[in-house]
């Protein structure tokens, strides 16, 4: 491999020829060789490229860059954001907590882009400088929580909300046409009272609903930005105006309503926006393994099992059983779901990490999160698509189980007391009888009071 070299404030460093990152970043390429190279999530890299675009064209509004350079650090922004450059950040999530080598990562892409463009020699700070151009105006501690976000914020909007909403609405309509169907209810696992399945199914739509509320009751905290804190809040080195006036750009550039935040001091030591947030999708994904393990055990058998609804065969499920479906979309999404909650933890100890002016756990806290917001909403969706669509009832064991269930009794309780209902249950339980049967042998009802009593569309 061929090398040319570069400076910083350490020294010289050997960078790879063909690429535009330059000495801060081979610095942290050869010193965290830790986890799978190229760690760092593309959603973060780009919400850097947002947040540099929007910083050069506030510093050329404020008179302290040139519009030429304006220019040039926001085609090269713009190239990042279609994925021109992506393999030119190489560097894992497991570096310094602050993202620091992250953030000279993209000014060094840039820089050294903007001079390969122009025709001047890469390395070498002829017409561009990493930091004194695309950083100014900026630290590493106010550029990458701002980052992070963009970032998570334009995944929840365009990817898991949206993906949720999907699966919810496909509840809501299940719920409606099956809601005339009559099966038994279950508590502890046992059969209890009646239930129609459409209201089994509108719980579930409630469950994502609450979740939904909280994760968008989260996001106006995830708008605030960083972004004019600078090194330790006070937004020293930033000229005046410049916090709101970044933000207006941001907001610009990615569509949502960025804003700067209140309190700057608080945005650089403390993640708890992203604390948030994840809270809601930790709830969402508690509510999803609910509601999946009930879908898995409703459709379970199809011979031995509660077998109540059809879900789609979409697969074999079995290198030696031959015919065996499994519910495979129920249980991605579970263990999608565990992953969520795993990933609570560490975003929790992460957001514990903020000493005095700053938290030190930032790439673990923006990788957790994104990994968690992009699953939830790919599962939800592919779940969505091979699963909940197809799912249908099965009338004829619906009806079977129902007849058969002796917490029917339960209509009796009014009529005849809760222990004369016991013995009924009971004896038939125990004798493998009906209930119809030994209520009437035992005297405490006539056939006719019995049809009359036990209706199970009355019970819902």
């Amino acid at each position: 491999m061929k090398y040319r070299i570069e400076k910083d404030t350490l020294g010289e460093v050997r960078v790879p020829i063909d690429k535009y990152w330059g000495a801060q970043t081979e610095r942290s390429r050869n010193n965290f060789k830790i986890g799978e190279a190229a760690s760092m999530p593309k959603e973060i890299i780009y919400g850097f490229a947002y947040l540099k675009k929007a910083a050069a064209y506030t510093n050329c509004d404020l008179k302290i860059l040139t519009e030429e350079k304006r220019d040039c650090i926001a085609m090269v922004c713009n190239e990042i954001l279609e994925g021109k450059l992506d393999d030119q950040f190489p560097l894992v999530i497991w570096q310094t907590g602050s993202g620091t080598q992250s953030n000279m990562n993209v000014n060094e892409v840039i820089a050294n882009r903007v001079q390969f463009i122009k025709g001047l020699k890469i390395g070498i700070n002829q017409f561009i400088n990493a930091n004194d151009d695309v950083n100014k105006s900026q630290s590493s501690n106010d550029t990458f929580p701002t980052a992070m976000h963009i970032a998570g914020y334009k995944v929840l909007t365009e990817v898991t909300i949206p993906s949720i909403e999907k699966l919810r609405d496909t509840l809501h309509t299940k719920a409606i046409e099956f809601n005339t169907i009559v099966k038994i209810g279950r508590t502890h696992m046992m059969d209890a009272t009646p239930i129609t399945l459409g209201q089994e199914i509108s719980g579930y739509v409630a469950q994502l609903n609450y979740g939904l509320k909280a994760l968008k009751n989260s996001l106006p905290h995830l708008s605030e930005i960083a972004l004019g804190g600078t090194a330790v809040g006070t937004g020293l080195n930033t000229p005046k105006g410049y916090a709101v006036k970044v933000a207006h750009y941001i907001a610009e550039f990615t569509g949502h309503p960025f804003i700067t935040a209140e309190n700057k001091f608080e945005a650089l030591a403390a993640h708890d926006a992203i604390i948030e947030s994840h809270g809601a999708l930790k709830q969402l994904a508690v509510s999803l393994n609910k509601i999946v393990n009930d879908i898995r055990m409703l459709s379970s058998g199809p011979r031995s099992g509660i077998n109540e609804i059809f879900i789609p065969e979409n697969e074999p499920g079995s290198s030696i059983m031959p015919g065996k479906i499994n519910p495979t979309q129920c249980e991605a999404l579970t263990m999608v779901c565990a992953q969520v909650i795993g990933n609570d933890v560490a975003i929790t100890v992460g957001g514990m990490q903020g000493h005095y002016e700053l938290n030190v756990f930032k790439p673990l806290i923006a990788s957790n999160f994104l990994q968690s917001a992009r699953l939830l909403g790919d599962a939800c969706l592919s779940f969505d698509l091979h699963c909940a669509q197809g799912i249908e009832p099965n009338h004829t064991r619906i009806k079977e189980l129902l007849d058969n269930s002796l917490m029917l009794v339960t209509a009796l309780n009014p009529k005849i007391g809760y222990y004369k209902s016991a013995e009924i249950a009971q004896t038939a339980h125990k004798n493998g009888t009906t209930l119809k049967y030994e209520a009437v042998r035992l005297g405490y009802v006539t056939p006719e009071d019995f049809d009359n009593w036990v209706k199970p569309t009355d019970m819902v």
